[in-house]
């Protein structure tokens, strides 16, 4: 099982929402902690926030757009020199831009998949490396509740995240040989600033079903995520709604993670 307590763990996105509230819980189990994004303001913000959570508490911020990989690599090579090599990535940098999809502007869906999907990409590919040279680490990659079902209004966001869960679920068994776990957390609606943002664009059938479901505390994302580390869940969900998609939806690949896990190499 994976300790946070003295483990390095580096969240991006973590200047606000699940991200901040993550790097809360973070510090007060006695992790260092290092969040990553692209205001510099803001994270200046936020690291003052987290230091007095705990008596000593090592907390480190870097500023860089998880778009840039150079620059994201150089903003975590620089987190790594101060606390140390990473021990737990969060990728919690996202957005979702709702919309009708005859509506959107074709930069639209570029921009979800450059930030959703490839900002957690570059992310991964820049602490993976330190992971497999020490054979340890574990990686906790957010997808969100549209990865398991299409939402009216999140034709553009929905595709990003499913591709966040296929890349996921495709380094599991690839990782798995070096020690390292691959988890994806499907977060719900979160009361963040991000959702606020959200709800100013929704097409009217996206705000009423959004609007039958009371979002979750951010507080409580958080916290799951940080039950699914310690407990090295491979899907983290924060919701009974999500939690019954994700059983209906991945019956079959418990079934075959042995069968193909038999071609794994016994040397890496």
């Amino acid at each position: 099982m994976t300790q946070l307590a003295d483990a390095h763990v580096c969240i991006t996105g973590g200047s606000s929402g699940i991200g901040l509230a993550l790097a809360h819980q973070c510090v007060a189990r006695g992790a260092s902690v290092s969040i990553l994004a692209r205001d510099p303001a803001r994270l200046e913000a936020a690291h003052r926030r987290l230091v007095p959570r705990a008596p000593g508490a090592r907390v480190a911020h870097a500023a860089a757009d998880v778009t840039d990989p150079d620059a994201l690599r150089t903003a975590i090579d620089e987190l790594v020199a101060t606390l140390g090599p990473v021990d737990v990535l969060v990728t919690s940098a996202g957005y979702a831009r709702p919309g009708h999809f005859l509506e959107l502007d074709d930069v639209v869906f570029r921009e979800q998949m450059e930030v959703d999907y490839f900002g957690t990409l570059h992310a991964v590919r820049a602490v993976v490396p330190s992971m497999v040279g020490r054979r340890r680490g574990h990686l906790v990659l957010v997808a969100s509740t549209v990865a398991f079902v299409g939402i009216y209004g999140y034709s553009a966001y929905a595709p990003a995240k499913h591709a966040v869960r296929g890349l996921a679920e495709t380094l599991r068994p690839e990782l798995k040989p070096y020690g390292i776990v691959v988890a994806c957390a499907y977060p719900p609606d979160t009361a963040t600033p991000g959702f606020d943002r959200e709800n100013e664009v929704k097409p009217e059938v996206t705000r009423k079903i959004s609007g039958a479901i009371m979002p979750r505390p951010a507080s409580a994302v958080a916290a799951a995520i940080v039950k699914g580390i310690e407990r090295d869940r491979r899907v983290i969900t924060a919701d009974p709604g999500t939690a019954a998609l994700a059983r209906a939806g991945g019956l079959v690949a418990p079934l075959l993670h042995p069968i193909l896990d038999r071609h794994l190499p016994d040397d890496v």
